[in-house]
């Protein structure tokens, strides 16, 4: 497909994972791929706006009911959407319903008339994986056929080798952390036409993994700090998005400055390969 390689606005939709947890900053605030590539693309875009109105723990038809129809009305160039796992990932969840929320979503996106992108998100290498890992690709089987009834781009997060790898991920083992988002950015640089910063699926080098003791202790500390409040919400009908607005509510003009995505990485770097080496 033939694309513009050149964008002056951008608008993201979704829920935690285009907010931008858990890539946090000194402030508490978050960044995440999409800040990262809004500053990007504004780097090489005068005037460049940006948009992000993904608020964490949002369903599919949250996102298709409160961000979808503002999204579209912005005319953006280019416009993201990822969601729907926080669906397949609750106890009970009928796919069939969060495929067609999904379908309207990106329809009402495609209304716009901007680029639309869709994502595979990636998945942590563990148990909790392959016990989702049904629902999860029964969605993103669906996502195929949404692609190509809008023409929109589709970005495999989910066959990364890189992004399973636990080291790209933050302790609440629900998000990427910094060095994971980087490598998302440059996945979807490189998916709208732009030219390669990085191998972005690169594996990570090779280390020992930790003992016993120190995955027990892990195991314990995620129990107590993530794991019971995830449930706590879910029992009470509660989400860690209630009454957060939107990260980014209008297309404005954007001027962060960021460095390329990965350019900052030393675990990027040392993944990269050599002069007449291949990636492994």
């Amino acid at each position: 497909m033939e694309m513009n390689a050149r964008y002056t606005s951008f608008v993201a939709v979704g829920d935690s994972f285009t907010e931008g947890m858990s890539d946090g900053l000194p402030d508490g605030s978050y960044r995440g791929w999409a800040d990262l590539l809004a500053a990007r693309l504004a780097a090489s875009s005068p005037g460049f706006r940006y948009a992000n109105l993904a608020v964490r723990g949002k369903l599919i038809g949250q996102i298709a009911d409160e961000q979808c129809g503002p999204a579209a009305a912005m005319g953006a160039d280019l416009v993201t959407l990822v969601g729907g796992l926080n669906d397949v990932l609750r106890p009970r969840c009928e796919v069939a319903q969060v495929c067609a929320r999904f379908e309207e979503a990106a329809a009402l996106l495609a209304r716009g008339g901007g680029q639309l992108v869709l994502m595979r998100s990636p998945g942590r290498q563990g148990p909790v994986l392959e016990r989702f890992r049904p629902r999860m690709e029964q969605l993103f089987a669906h996502l195929d056929e949404v692609a190509a009834r809008h023409g929109a781009v589709v970005v495999d997060l989910y066959a990364s080798r890189a992004l399973s790898d636990p080291r790209l991920w933050a302790d609440d083992r629900l998000h990427l952390n910094a060095e994971g988002h980087r490598r998302v950015a440059e996945a979807v640089w490189q998916a709208i036409g732009l030219p390669a910063g990085a191998d972005w699926d690169a594996p990570l080098p090779a280390a020992a993994p930790p003992g016993r003791c120190a995955r027990r202790a892990a195991d314990l500390r995620f129990a107590r700090e993530h794991l019971v409040p995830w449930m706590g919400r879910r029992l009470t009908g509660r989400s860690s998005g209630d009454g957060r607005p939107a990260k980014r509510p209008e297309l404005l003009p954007y001027e962060g400055s960021i460095a390329p995505a990965g350019a900052g990485s030393s675990a990027w770097r040392k993944a990269q390969p050599g002069p007449g080496r291949r990636p492994a």
